[in-house]
């Protein structure tokens, strides 16, 4: 590798890691605003999302960069192409970051209802899936990457039991109905952060061995 590639690949890295901090920190502000009922932090998570989408788009440029001009081969083409699938999952989380504390500030407004699934749970879980697979990112750790593999399921089947449950509610409590609702869209966007979180866990994995497993998660699990 040119002298000029491993510097602009650390640039890179530099920018990737920092995107990877800002939405970390936004997803958990997202949460706790809902359990909380803090419309401060809810209104942080939104204003922070200009930011994260102007540095998804420098992080792109990046890679485009180096494609461009450098014409990377092996582990260093890997890294760029990786890097880019990882970037624009990051930015998704950050809109599903906004999704959650919308519904945390339409809920502060609301009479508190109790929460009729395992959103503590369901969160501690999002939050080490998203934190683990950046984690394997940053210290390109396959182990790690297989671990956010095995711990979608759990999210699935609370997100599954959600459903169930805000039915049951909304029988016994019309009038509770409009918060059961917002209640259940927050399961689901932590749903769909947990398996964005497998997504850069299976990015990762390719990263370092060069193997695409995206749909062979069942037997990634399995090893």
């Amino acid at each position: 590798m040119s002298q000029h590639l491993q510097t602009e690949i650390a640039k890179l890295k530099k920018k990737i890691l920092s995107l990877c901090a800002i939405v970390e920190e936004s997803f958990q502000k997202a949460v706790k605003s809902v359990g909380t009922r803090n419309t401060e932090l809810a209104r942080q998570v939104i204003e922070a999302d200009a930011g994260i989408d102007e540095m998804e788009v420098e992080v792109e440029e990046e890679c485009l960069k180096i494609l461009a001009l450098h014409q990377p081969v092996a582990i260093d083409l890997r890294y760029v192409i990786a890097v880019l699938k990882v970037n624009n999952d990051l930015e998704r989380i950050g809109d599903l970051a906004v999704n959650i504390a919308e519904q945390a500030c339409a809920l502060a407004g609301q009479e508190p209802v109790g929460m009729p699934f395992d959103f503590i749970g369901m969160a501690r879980k999002t939050q080490a899936m998203l934190r683990t697979s950046l984690d394997a990112l940053v210290n390109l750790d396959a182990g790690l990457a297989r671990k956010v593999l095995g711990s979608d399921d759990e999210v699935d089947a609370i997100n599954r039991q959600m459903y169930v449950q805000v039915q049951e509610g909304i029988r016994k409590k019309t009038d509770r109905t409009p918060a059961l609702l917002r209640l259940l869209s927050v399961s689901r966007q932590l749903e769909r952060i947990a398996d964005y979180a497998t997504n850069i866990a299976e990015d990762v994995i390719y990263l370092i061995e060069g193997r695409i497993i995206r749909h062979q998660a069942e037997v990634e699990k399995e090893d």
